[in-house]
């Protein structure tokens, strides 16, 4: 169904934070998320040339407590258009995550529990808006769609493995 932000509805984000792969990318949406503590230089430099919007991840591993309070709000002040708080395993307070929190959009990235959390999830609240790793294949985005989640996120191919192939195209047309 997709997740309604300032009247656009996002489907797909792109899960990078190299500036190349968000400015050429043809996602709804791009989630900056990586496993250090989010700063505003990096906000605002993937900001400037995505051309699109940015969701960018203020906490949940790395980041907790008031820093990631302060995190958002900055990023807010930065011009992302949402932040996005992870949730990461089951054995997290699921409904605390999701309903005490001032998160108004969840994210899940439990590798091969994903689906199991989206769904324990929709138990709690199936109205709530859900971004989730779509996974490696095909299959497994659909089984995050299935589970509930309304929007998925996908991890783009590296620019070496871009390369690789354009490279290896262009030296065809010489043999």
């Amino acid at each position: 169904t997709g997740v309604l932000i300032n009247g656009k509805r996002i489907k797909s984000l792109v899960f990078s934070t190299d500036v190349a792969v968000i400015a050429n990318c043809n996602a709804d949406a791009v989630i900056a998320v990586y496993p250090f503590t989010p700063t505003i230089q990096i906000t605002e430099a993937i900001i400037s040339v995505a051309q699109r919007p940015v969701f960018v991840g203020v906490g949940g591993g790395t980041t907790a407590g008031k820093r990631v309070e302060s995190i958002a709000l900055d990023a807010e002040l930065h011009g992302a258009t949402a932040v996005v708080l992870t949730i990461v395993s089951l054995n997290e307070d699921l409904e605390k995550r999701m309903l005490h929190t001032k998160a108004n959009i969840i994210n899940v990235s439990g590798g091969k529990d994903t689906v199991k959390i989206v769904k324990k999830l929709r138990e709690i609240d199936p109205n709530f808006p859900i971004i989730a790793t779509g996974g490696p294949t095909e299959e497994t985005v659909r089984e995050v769609i299935q589970a509930g989640a309304n929007a998925v996120t996908f991890t783009p191919p590296t620019n070496g493995e871009i390369f690789k192939g354009m490279m290896e195209e262009y030296r065809h047309r010489y043999d």
